[in-house]
């Protein structure tokens, strides 16, 4: 039988959290977070699509970040309303869309480095700050179509998390992230082409709280720059030693920011 819904972690009971995860990540780079949450929280965490359990994207049709949103519904249904969603990176990008799509039914939103690179070029168009995440495609796409995954995954992570991170990785975990980097084009056409002005955001009239790690890249600095000026109830929460791949290589203190921001509303 088709799967037609995201496979989703649940854990906790309490008012309801959505957590969407990062590119080249799951659901299970919010496990730590959905524990420490639990106790207070009804916490959800989808994977998106073609990521960990949830169902491959269709390839007749070029995806959005609509799409993913859609994918979610089930999970955002399930959580109830007024529910706050937790995002990184794509899948902060994708909580943005959720809550434009049904502001109604979100209390607050606790993001990390959204990847709404699209802002960028509306802005200005290149050169701007997002080349950087712009070339790193185009090269990863290069090595794609040579057939050499592990080049792909090693020009996608060492842009993200610095030169010589993919070569630190652990054999065990660099399969699953070169199958998943397979995505790069269409992860970066959503981001790039995504439609949604600016302006869009001042429309969220609800706490926000917007993480940055001061060792992050252009490109996810730019798109702060910009939204956290665009955002009506913007808290910004900046990590002196992290950068974009924050939530994942050091989850503790990133989780207890957001504990906290939640704990408040």
């Amino acid at each position: 039988m088709l799967q037609t819904e995201p496979f989703f972690r649940e854990a906790g009971s309490g008012p309801g959290v959505v957590c969407t995860h990062s590119n080249a990540s799951t659901s299970r780079q919010w496990r730590g977070l959905m524990d420490l949450l639990a106790p207070r929280f009804h916490v959800l965490a989808p994977d998106s699509y073609d990521s960990g359990k949830s169902p491959q994207w269709p390839s007749d049709r070029i995806i959005g970040l609509r799409d993913e949103v859609a994918l979610i519904e089930p999970v955002l249904t399930r959580a109830g309303s007024p529910l706050t969603l937790v995002g990184h990176s794509y899948g902060a990008a994708v909580a943005l869309m959720a809550a434009l799509a049904n502001p109604g039914r979100v209390r607050a939103m606790a993001l990390y480095e959204p990847t709404l690179f699209g802002l960028l070029d509306a802005e200005s168009p290149p050169p701007n700050e997002a080349d950087g995440i712009r070339n790193a495609v185009a090269d990863a796409s290069v090595a794609l179509d040579a057939r050499n995954e592990d080049a792909a995954a090693e020009r996608f992570i060492d842009y993200w998390m610095g030169k010589g991170s993919w070569e630190r990785t652990p054999d065990q975990r660099r399969a699953p992230i070169a199958v998943s980097v397979r995505n790069v084009r269409r992860w970066a056409y959503a981001l790039f082409t995504e439609p949604t002005p600016l302006a869009a955001f001042r429309s969220l009239d609800i706490p926000v709280l917007y993480m940055v790690g001061k060792r992050s890249t252009a490109s996810a600095r730019g798109v702060a720059r910009l939204l956290t000026k665009a955002l009506p109830r913007v808290e910004v929460a900046e990590f002196e030693e992290l950068g974009h791949m924050g939530p994942i290589t050091d989850p503790e203190p990133v989780n207890e920011v957001i504990a906290r921001f939640l704990e408040r509303g």
